[in-house]
Parts: C-alpha cells; structure tokens; sequence
C-alpha cells in the first residue's frame, strides 16, 4: 500500500498563527486561558477560555474568500494556506487527484447564533439569507477546494472532538487506496456562546486553568482554532521532489458505544482504537516513544485514559503529555491541532510540557512531561482523540524511513 507523508502544516491557535510561532509558545508552556473577549459572558458561572485573538482573515484570503465564509472556514482556509505553501505545492493542485478532507464539531456556529439573535429581535426580515448560504458544516472543506482548485473527493466530518483524527485517517485511505496523491486534511472549530454555555451548564469547565491529570484538576476551558496538514503518497512526494516532514503510520478508530459525554469505564473504544493504530502502523506498543494524549482534565477521562494506556503499554512507559493544558480543549479542532504538535515533536525532537502538573493524581500513573518541555529520540508516537460520544480516533505518526514496509496494512 501507498505510504502518506506530511509535507506541509498550517495552523491557527488560541497560542499564534503558523508552524513557528505556534511551536515555540507550546515549547515554552504558555496558557492561551483569558477572559473571553468574543462574547458576553457576564452573568455566566465561568469566564475564561482559550480564544484566538487578533486574527485578521485579509492577511490569508481576498476580501472576496472572507466574505463568503464565516470565521470557523476562515480559520480552516487559513491554515490551509500556510501548509500548502510550506509543502510548496502552490498553483499545482487543480486536479481530480486533489482532495480535501475537513473535520468540525459544529462548523460556523456562531453564524447561527448571529442569525437567531437577528430573528429574536428583528423578526424574519431580519435574518439575512447569504448568512444562511455560509452556514453548514460541509461548506468548510468546499472553501478550501475552490480556493486550490481541488477536483477530487471533498468531504466534512462532523466527528465531535475526533474530528481531526478522523480526517487524517479517511483522507490517508484515500491516499493509500489510489483515490488521491495529495489530501488537505485537518479540522477547525470556533467557540460560540451557546456552545460555551452548554459546557458551563455541563459542569466540565474550570475556573482557571487546565490542569490534565493532576489530582486536583476542575476540568476543561473551551479553545478554538484549525489544524491543517498536506498530505502526499510517497509517489507524488518523489516525482515532485518533496521533502517529507514525517509520516503518517496507522488509524485505528473504534465507538464506546456507551454514553453521549461519558467515556466507557473500562475504555473499551479507545482501546481498540489505540491497538489498531498501532499495528496497523507494522509496530508493537514497545516501538512507540511518545503519547500526545487526549488529556482534558476532566476525571472521566483522565482516569480511563490513563488506565487504558499502561493497559496497552505494561511496563513500557511512553512519554505522555496533553497540550490542551494550554490550548485548552479546542473541540473539532482539538486532534488536527495536536497532530501539528505532533509534527513539531517529531522534527524537533522535543516534547511540549503538560504545565500546571503539580499533583501527581494514583489513578493516573503515567510517565507525564510536567511543565517544562523534554528533549527527548521520539522516532514513533501517538496522537489521541476520544471523544463525545465515544469517537475514539488515534493516529500515529513518525519520523521519515523508521515504520517497516508493513505500515497502513488492516489488522
């Protein structure tokens, strides 16, 4: 089968806007937690979040592209940019062998907040309909496509907080398959105050700070964002004479089949999910040097994450660290995200910190990255995604020429 490689990265974060700046705030443990600053939230029993600030779509797209998308597909559309630009690949991609492939939790929700305000207050004369005409979550993969000239199969994957992962596992498919030589695979999310309310009323959110697998963790702080990765088969990466960055081994992606917000206990999906990305990666657990885990700070998680990883890995020890500690949980964006850190861990031969690690929690027996980021040889690791619902979705990646021959063959 078809080898995928990583040849480009583009991202939008509550910590910066491409690979460089990005990769050095995660590195030095900055908090991107704030007031919020995009809504009201007076009245609210929680005030922070991780928002992307200072975001300015002109400095990615024409006037006319941010006109007809809505913040979340400007996110999308601007991380696209910076990976197809760094993979060089610029004015090459019109063509039916172009696809893209784009995940979100609830696309351009905050369009549909606009609109039901206007409504409320204005009546139906109000709601403009070329609003409407941006809404959807499927339009986000479709202002990528028009932006490249992308002829291939484009496709949204409203796959909760996995929807990254999900992404880079339907669009290396595709690669190794024979559908595509080059996918524009990622995910964006933007918060909305709706969505921000019901993870309020949830009683998942932490009045400060993010603090995964600690003892004495409150919980979650909602982030936004897109991450966005070019992905090429071996093939086209050598005719154009491409430089890999890393590749893209197994995906393994199971369901819990359990509870709409509670993980199974005993972490069955995510298991399975782990296992399968694993050897469908032509390794063993013992190979993997590195676990970028999903880390919410929520004990649910916490504990059947962690509970589920010295189940596969025994008495192997990976090095594990959550960046949501100071990304906060970015919801659709939060694997696509992640999995650009993870490009950064694997280049740079360093893993970022999980900070504000002060309390070491029994049931969370893990080898954690606390506070300060770790140099470290991370030939092979693992970027988790378990999510609402029980979408369980976990990808690994690895430096170029270390995953045998065997990589992406079914389990």
């Amino acid at each position: 089968m078809a080898r995928v490689f990583v040849s480009g990265v583009g991202v939008v974060s509550p910590l910066g806007f491409g690979f460089d700046d990005y990769w050095g705030a995660l590195v030095s443990g900055r908090s991107a937690a704030s007031e919020v600053e995009n809504f009201d939230v007076s009245g609210m029993e929680r005030t922070r979040a991780c928002e992307v600030k200072g975001f300015r779509a002109r400095d990615f797209m024409s006037a006319a592209e941010a006109r007809r998308s809505g913040r979340c597909s400007q996110f999308a559309l601007a991380a696209a940019r910076m990976a197809v630009q760094q993979a060089g690949l610029e004015g090459s991609l019109r063509s039916e062998r172009t696809s893209v492939v784009i995940g979100t939790t609830m696309g351009e929700a905050n369009l549909l907040g606009e609109l039901e305000s206007a409504w409320i207050h204005d009546g139906e004369a109000a709601v403009d309909h070329r609003k409407i005409a941006r809404y959807g979550t499927a339009l986000l993969p479709i202002h990528i496509a028009r932006a490249f000239g992308a002829q291939g199969l484009v496709h949204s994957l409203p796959a909760a907080c996995a929807a990254g992962n999900y992404a880079f596992a339907f669009a290396s498919d595709l690669i190794r398959t024979g559908r595509a030589d080059v996918v524009i695979a990622g995910a964006a999310e933007v918060i909305e105050k709706l969505q921000y309310a019901g993870f309020v009323r949830l009683g998942a959110m932490t009045p400060d700070r993010v603090q995964p697998f600690d003892l004495n963790r409150r919980g979650l702080l909602v982030g936004e964002g897109a991450g966005v990765l070019v992905l090429e088969s071996e093939a086209h990466l050598v005719r154009r004479g491409g430089r890999p960055l890393v590749e893209v081994g197994g995906a393994g992606i199971a369901c819990d089949a359990h509870h709409i917000t509670r993980p199974h206990p005993e972490g069955e999906g995510s298991f399975t999910a782990m296992r399968d990305a694993i050897v469908r990666s032509g390794i063993t657990p013992a190979d993997v040097d590195h676990v970028n885990a999903h880390g919410t700070a929520t004990p649910a998680n916490d504990q059947v994450e962690a509970k589920v990883l010295n189940e596969l890995f025994g008495t192997h020890r990976p090095l594990v660290t959550s960046v949501k500690s100071m990304i906060g949980h970015c919801m659709g964006a939060a694997s696509a995200l992640e999995a650009v850190a993870c490009v950064g861990t694997l280049l740079h031969q360093t893993v970022p910190p999980t900070i504000s690690y002060e309390t070491p929690d029994p049931a969370c027996d893990l080898r954690i990255v606390a506070n300060a980021a770790a140099a470290a040889k991370i030939d092979v690791l693992v970027n988790n995604s378990l999510a609402f619902g029980g979408y369980d979705a976990v990808v690994t990646f690895a430096r170029p020429n270390v995953l045998p021959d065997t990589v992406g063959a079914a389990a």
